[in-house]
């Protein structure tokens, strides 16, 4: 079960956001709106949740997952691919302190985000991306060790991020899509196979018992409900646009 939450708050400069998405450039004043409604969940979850001010520097900073990886034995600061994400992370290692005694750092020239990590129990599984190269899961591997944590690697040809598409969602279920489908390392799962042109739903979240999905995925949302679990549906449309999810905008823990 999780009981804390941290999340950062969106500022204007979110219109800047880096994307490959034709959607469009999101609107400030509704991603303020639906980043608000996402707190809310979080807190109707019975997460504490800890708002850190935007940085308005940093147009991507709302995507707080990329830069820090929170397990049950310590936080690890993650290292960025793109120099323009680099200062997201100054601050970090304060912020995680008033949680966590002990907190490791992942180190360059390695780059990993923890967008392509996810934690299914004991074991994290590691995409290796145009984000997180191999040096980068190698260092998070041998710092998973030290407390009795396991890692694996799992190429990508095609998302940007391993969580782009697949989510573990506890009890031995993972949503799967795309590329993913055919992973050998989640054949012992049981895979809730995501359609295409839903794929993005395969970006959802399972927080104590319940599952946040993005609004617009009926048949996502059915297959969910159909192996067990109650739904909150989010907008995140803005958030989306440039090429964000619901699992990007928290660290949970």
């Amino acid at each position: 079960m999780f009981r804390y939450a941290i999340v950062r708050s969106p500022g204007p400069s979110i219109i800047d956001g880096i994307t490959s998405s034709s959607l469009g450039k999101p609107v400030y004043t509704l991603a303020l709106e639906q980043h608000t409604k996402y707190v809310e969940a979080l807190e109707n979850l019975r997460l504490e949740v800890q708002i850190l001010p935007e940085k308005e520097l940093f147009p991507d900073s709302a995507f707080l997952e990329d830069v820090a990886l929170c397990t049950p034995s310590c936080a690890i600061i993650t290292q960025p691919a793109l120099f323009s994400r680099r200062g997201e992370i100054e601050g970090m290692k304060e912020v995680l302190a008033e949680y966590y005694s002990t907190i490791e750092e992942i180190l360059p020239p390695a780059t990993l985000e923890a967008g392509d990590v996810m934690m299914a129990g004991n074991h994290f599984f590691i995409g290796i991306s145009n984000r997180t190269n191999t040096e980068g899961a190698d260092q998070l591997i041998k710092i998973l060790s030290k407390y009795k944590l396991t890692g694996s690697k799992i190429p990508l040809e095609k998302m940007l991020h391993l969580k782009s598409g697949v989510s573990y969602l506890e009890n031995n279920n993972m949503l799967v899509s795309g590329e993913f489908i055919k992973t050998k390392e989640f054949e012992s799962y049981n895979r809730i196979i995501i359609a295409d042109e839903e794929c993005y739903a395969a970006n959802s979240v399972w927080i104590n018992g319940k599952v946040l999905i993005p609004e617009g995925f009926p048949d996502t949302r059915k297959k969910i409900e159909k192996a067990g679990y109650e739904t909150i549906l989010l907008n995140v449309s803005e958030f989306r646009k440039i090429d964000g999810g619901l699992s990007c905008l928290s660290l949970r823990f």
